[in-house]
């Protein structure tokens, strides 16, 4: 009897990890988000990625008008990284309702975050009620960092007056949850962050790209055409790290930590640095099924690491040498 009851107990199926998160009211299947930039408007990627295996996507930054983006070259490799100067290309939020948006319906447990830029306050309020009355988006994430555009952008991002004015005046219009994507060009992460919040945030994106440069010492010119850009990659994740860590202690609303993650590991470290969920971003370009891999990749961790919830991890660094 004794034997059959431990032969029935061995053939349990293993207990599988809660990879659920809630975030700014809304719950994701797990924390593994595609970043803006890098995932087009999602359906692009529905034959290469299980759009409803990943926790969300974030959309292109999308403007009132179509926007062509910077001149070429706009991108390039770096060590343990890339630059890149896009301009925000996209193609306008009426173009993303009519053409886009009605495809992503076909996955209808598919969270979309869209991603929000303008040139003026007046231009983010506008998108935003363009983008109010649509079905099938979850929540909108205020694009206030890109380096890459000679107006708005950063602009608001690197100037805390500038940021509470445009956070407070889009929370008045947005039917959704607004998250603020921040901008890691700054002199101190966590007085944003605190603006932000303060302003009406619902959650924060940390970090957008670190603005850099590249010369060819050959020809001595400029790598970018827009001779500056923005760094991404494996070699700004120290820095990201950083900055979570810091704003996690500055607010209370929840966030999306990104810079460098490839593996299961860097995700872990954010989430314990305090994100409650994580974007990836350069890691979709060396390879197109990156984001989906990682939440294969998340899960497996958690249970090797007898995990039990994924949301335990958020915030739960151990700083045993410190009083």
């Amino acid at each position: 009897m004794e034997r059959d009851a431990a032969c029935s107990q061995k053939e349990l199926p293993p207990v599988k990890p809660d990879m659920r998160v809630q975030f700014a009211g809304i719950e994701l299947a797990n924390p593994v988000i595609a970043a803006s930039g890098t995932f087009g408007y999602g359906i692009e990627f529905e034959e290469i990625v299980d759009i409803e295996k990943i926790g969300a996507l974030v959309s292109k930054g999308l403007s009132r008008e179509p926007m062509a983006g910077n001149e070429a070259p706009r991108i390039v490799q770096t060590a343990s990284g890339m630059l890149n100067a896009i301009g925000l290309q996209n193609i306008g939020v009426d173009d993303f309702l009519a053409k886009k948006l009605p495809l992503l319906k076909r996955y209808p447990k598919a969270k979309v975050i869209v991603n929000v830029f303008g040139y003026q306050v007046a231009d983010y309020i506008q998108v935003v009620e363009r983008l109010n009355d649509a079905e099938g988006i979850s929540a909108y994430e205020l694009n206030v960092s890109c380096p890459n555009v000679h107006e708005g952008g950063m602009t608001f991002g690197a100037d805390a007056g500038a940021l509470e004015y445009l956070v407070a005046k889009v929370k008045i219009v947005a039917k959704r949850p607004l998250i603020v994507k921040l901008s890691p060009n700054v002199t101190s992460i966590s007085q944003m962050a605190r603006v932000a919040a303060l302003a009406g945030a619902d959650a924060l994106s940390l970090v957008n790209t670190f603005l850099g440069m590249a010369i060819d010492a050959e020809t001595r010119q400029p790598r970018i055409r827009n001779i500056t850009a923005g760094l991404s990659g494996p070699a700004i994740k120290p820095l990201a790290l950083r900055m979570v860590y810091e704003a996690a202690k500055a607010v209370r609303i929840p966030i999306l930590g990104m810079g460098g993650i490839v593996t299961a590991e860097d995700a872990v470290e954010f989430l314990l640095a305090g994100a409650t969920a994580v974007q990836v971003g350069t890691a979709s370009y060396a390879d197109p099924r990156a984001v989906e891999r990682l939440v294969k990749d998340l899960t497996s961790w958690c249970k090797s690491h007898d995990v039990e919830k994924v949301s335990s991890l958020t915030g739960a660094l151990a700083v045993p040498w410190k009083a």
